[in-house]
């Protein structure tokens, strides 16, 4: 990246003599490059992970099985960002648990790299961990490279961390995808792996350019509230330890001892975390108000993500067995499909960026709340297109390429009217006592929502096919009428936000 550092006089905050990152600062090379290989890393192995849990040379689950395990994983991804936060608020600092997330996440690919069914699921512990480490601080320590929330270039700087998150997710199936699914399994595993140690040695090596704020505790913890939680985390670790001693050496343990309790679990914190803040007798009566109305969000968001995030298991999946992933009799890699979401985010965005302020300039932007709506119908809408190869497939065809292709793009639509509006009305709803825990509050719409999935498809317990027209056609329908739904009270939602647009 060298040939994008400039030198840039003409800002007065920048002297002359200082080198910038396409006129920014300097760390956000360093945060850009970390970022960009971790994601090429988490969706490298993402891309294969549901097409590795059903391979014949892989573990050979059935669909439903593999789905769970898929959705858990990325449920605690997003649920792990709360504790991460914390983690940094009061422990280690941004930048130190960031380089302490690399670490974890580099490990838990070398991990999967093994061929050996228990390394593989302790590898997927160890990337979800690091993964909810690291997501929540780098984007804190982008946002500490710039003078406060009024700098003109707070704005463009996210927008360039971005397209390294898009960058790193669009490449990673196109070089992890082919290598796992026609060389080795594992080798594409390690090349997840070496992607993330790419990017922790020039975080390493980059780290003299970030501010020194990212190397501060915020509030960190006192001597007796480090004992009392290393003696409540001892004690939990205990009792798990015991549980599950237990259960395997009776000959009891299967992996839905696992599965069950973290679905459960991802289900059950986005509710006790948003009751906590909802009964929290220090806010007044607007900030109260403001997040009833944000419950209306949380709750399209959980469904949205629900059926979006089964592009990367039951489309996955479906796509290996059903449909001919060719192009004019060139035949690629099902894993491929997980690069076109990026490619369109990356050349879509900024249209939508562009829209929005022209319709702003005309007074017809819609509002927030109209844009929730507008998602939740275009996800429906995917599945209802969905409906269209699925009927093929039963008639015994392989449906083509260009269906998936098209679902994929309904989806990243409605993707971008729901979610960069959804980190926005976030911040904007949040009270302040519960400022920076409100970002982990939206991943847990993440987490909900695969957990749901998660619940459905596992055999021992919803064990629905997620595959079938008439349950595609069911969250087809839902989506449609929770959209219907937001946009039927939107009034009263605008009146519970109170101040905010």
């Amino acid at each position: 990246m060298a040939s994008s550092l400039t030198k840039d006089s003409t800002r007065p905050d920048t002297p002359g003599s200082e080198k910038t990152f396409f006129g920014h600062p300097r760390g956000l090379a360093t945060l850009f490059m970390t970022e960009m290989w971790e994601r090429f890393s988490y969706y490298g192995m993402r891309a294969l992970l549901p097409l590795y849990l059903v391979a014949p040379g892989g573990l050979h689950l059935n669909a439903g099985t593999a789905t769970a395990i898929y959705s858990v994983y990325v449920s605690l991804v997003y649920l792990l960002t709360l504790p991460g936060g914390w983690f940094a608020d009061r422990v280690l600092g941004p930048r130190k648990t960031v380089a302490v997330a690399g670490l974890i996440i580099m490990l838990g690919h070398l991990c999967l790299a093994l061929p050996v069914a228990a390394a593989f699921f302790v590898g997927l512990g160890l990337v979800a961990i690091g993964s909810g480490l690291l997501k929540a601080n780098i984007s804190t320590m982008v946002g500490h490279l710039y003078k406060g929330p009024d700098d003109p270039r707070r704005d463009g700087g996210f927008t360039l961390f971005y397209i390294g998150i898009n960058l790193g997710a669009f490449v990673a199936p196109l070089v992890i995808g082919t290598v796992g699914e026609n060389v080795s399994w594992h080798l594409g595993f390690a090349l997840a792996a070496l992607g993330m140690a790419l990017g922790l040695a020039q975080y390493l090596l980059g780290g003299r350019h970030l501010d020194e704020r990212s190397s501060e505790v915020p509030t960190p913890l006192s001597a007796e509230e480090k004992a009392a939680t290393l003696r409540k985390g001892l004690i939990w670790l205990a009792v798990a330890a015991v549980f599950y001693g237990a259960v395997g050496f009776t000959g009891h343990f299967t992996l839905n001892w696992a599965l069950i309790p973290l679905t459960l679990i991802g289900l059950i914190v986005p509710i006790l975390v948003i009751t906590r803040i909802l009964r929290d007798k220090e806010l007044d009566s607007a900030e109260r108000s403001k997040v009833s109305a944000y419950i209306w969000f949380f709750a399209a968001a959980a469904v949205f993500w629900m059926i979006y995030d089964q592009g990367g298991s039951t489309l996955s999946i479906f796509a290996g067995k059903k449909a001919d992933n060719s192009i004019l009799g060139w035949e690629f890699p099902v894993s491929w499909y997980q690069s076109v979401n990026p490619v369109l985010i990356m050349a879509l965005a900024p249209v939508f960026a562009w829209l929005w302020l022209w319709l702003n300039r005309r007074g017809k932007e819609p509002s927030t709340i109209v844009k929730f709506a507008s998602g939740l119908l275009l996800v429906g809408a995917s599945f209802v297109l969905f409906l269209a190869p699925l009927s093929i497939a039963e008639g015994g065809h392989k449906a083509a390429a260009a269906w998936l292709a098209a679902i994929y793009f309904v989806q990243t639509v409605g993707e971008l009217t729901l979610s960069p509006v959804g980190l926005s009305v976030t911040t904007k709803m949040a009270p302040k006592k519960y400022a920076s825990q409100m970002m982990g509050v939206w991943f847990l719409a993440v987490t909900a929502g695969d957990s749901v999935t998660a619940l459905l498809s596992n055999p021992a317990v919803g064990g629905v096919n997620l595959d079938r027209m008439g349950f595609v056609a069911l969250e087809a329908v839902l989506a449609l009428v929770a959209g219907v739904a937001v946009w039927m009270y939107r009034n009263k939602v605008k009146q519970l936000m109170g101040d905010v647009r």
